[in-house]
């Protein structure tokens, strides 16, 4: 550590900041600052994932994307020096720049109409679905009700996406609302949770072992690198790779939309793991509370239903339809580069590319998909709101293209296409496993048995 006099400024250098990169002691470098957030840890609104993730390293990219202008203010408490030898990138220099204009011209803070019309969309389809249960005796309209449940599910998961990266409305606390009942009491998916996972998702977008969105062992690997059973550090276990993944994973590009269908049960367990937890959740009671409120809601619609049979296919149809987003959430990622190890935060804007797949679609489609169609630009500017990722898509192919960078894009349908071409390549090398060809005579005379 460089350390100068009274009065003068205080150099600390790559490798000891690089010393700092644990919970118990944790700095990081933002535009050449050095800050000790150590004790900021538990207290910040994005969980502590993020700040450990980029711990002991410069995580400019990462702050500008997901912070305000106001949060700048805030890192003066924090100081503890300069980082030696500071440098940038000409690309996060252009994508620093690209963000300041952004901000600049307003439109991390214009967020049209889309919340209010959404949040219409789904109470028509509550009271449409509510009603369809309790005034027909339709064996159909009560399969179509689940349907429409489903449907809603899927709307209120845009919305709550939404609140969860900026503020859909004004107001904070009418924002957390909105977290809560769209989220945790029309769902049953803690925005808690949901924040957590989906924070560290964007942080170490696409990394093998830090990225819980690609970490479905032992369902699904897009990966052979998971045969190495590698251990999550978002789930803090380990991965394995045994008999049963490896039979599982053999078949999964046949079995992927079937448990898509299903995929909705796992959310809702892992909700109630975290709020169960020793897990630090922020206003846990009012999580607790809101899941609570769904537990009640929908079995007793379900319950209104007048035998079990219908009872069954209605909820068979409500996760069935609304596996349609799982495969959404799949389609961004499975098919696009993947890597071992933490996210490097002088390389951010190179992996949320690399990582990512756009969906190509009409502007009139852009309610299906929720935002996620335009997944490049999202990952790149996390709180713009999701009205204005088409008009700033053009200006990040321009930047990917200066930089020689890919910009991955393909149809709804090519992306599947892509997503299960890479289940079946991964589910071949499994099955390669699973059938070594021995090496030699000698070596198949000594594991010869009986």
């Amino acid at each position: 550590m460089a350390v100068e006099g009274e009065g003068e400024k205080r150099y600390i250098t790559v490798e000891e900041l690089r010393k700092h990169n644990a919970a118990t002691d944790l700095w990081i470098s933002i535009q050449g600052g050095v800050y000790d957030v150590t004790d900021w840890v538990k207290d910040h609104p994005g969980g502590d994932l993020p700040l450990l993730s980029l711990a002991g390293q410069d995580a400019t990219d990462a702050f500008v994307a997901y912070h305000p202008a106001s949060a700048w203010a805030q890192l003066g408490r924090f100081f503890v020096g300069h980082l030696d030898g500071y440098s940038v990138t000409d690309v996060s220099r252009d994508y620093r720049r690209l963000v300041a204009e952004f901000s600049k011209s307003g439109l991390f803070d214009e967020k049209g109409r889309v919340a209010l019309l959404t949040i219409c969309f789904m109470l028509f389809l509550l009271v449409t679905a509510v009603s369809g249960v309790i005034l027909s005796e339709s064996a159909l309209v009560h399969a179509l009700c689940g349907g429409m449940t489903g449907f809603l599910w899927i709307q209120s998961g845009w919305i709550g996406h939404d609140s969860g990266h900026y503020r859909i409305v004004r107001n904070p606390r009418l924002n957390r609302v909105a977290q809560i009942i769209s989220g945790n009491c029309l769902t049953g998916l803690s925005i808690g949770w949901w924040k957590r996972n989906h924070n560290a998702h964007h942080i170490a977008c696409n990394s093998l072992d830090f990225d819980p969105d690609l970490q479905h062992m032992p369902l699904f690997a897009v990966s052979s690198k998971f045969f190495a059973s590698m251990t999550s550090y978002f789930y803090e276990r380990k991965m394995n790779f045994d008999a049963v993944a490896r039979f599982l994973i053999s078949y999964q590009h046949w079995t992927f939309y079937p448990v898509m269908c299903f995929a909705r049960i796992n959310l809702l367990a892992q909700s109630i793991l975290l709020l169960l937890s020793k897990k630090n959740v922020p206003n846990r009671w009012q999580e607790i509370t809101g899941v609570a409120v769904f537990w009640i809601w929908y079995p007793l619609l379900v319950s209104c239903l007048p035998n079990w049979g219908e009872r069954v296919t209605f909820v068979v149809a409500s996760l069935a339809v609304t596996g349609i987003q799982h495969v959404q959430f799949c389609l961004n990622h499975f098919s696009s580069s993947v890597f071992v190890g933490p996210p490097q935060g002088n390389d951010w804007f190179e992996k949320q590319t690399m990582g990512t797949l756009d969906i190509s679609c009409s502007p009139w489609m852009d309610w299906f998909h929720g935002g996620l169609q335009f997944q490049v630009e999202h990952h790149l500017f996390p709180r713009l709101p999701r009205c204005h990722l088409r008009k700033v898509s053009p200006f990040v192919r321009e930047l990917c293209k200066k930089h020689k960078l890919p910009y991955n894009i393909a149809s709804f349908w090519e992306a599947n296409a892509m997503t299960v071409r890479t289940l079946r390549a991964a589910a071949l090398q499994a099955r390669d496993l699973a059938n070594p060809v021995p090496k030699s005579l000698v070596w198949e005379a000594v594991n010869t048995h009986g």
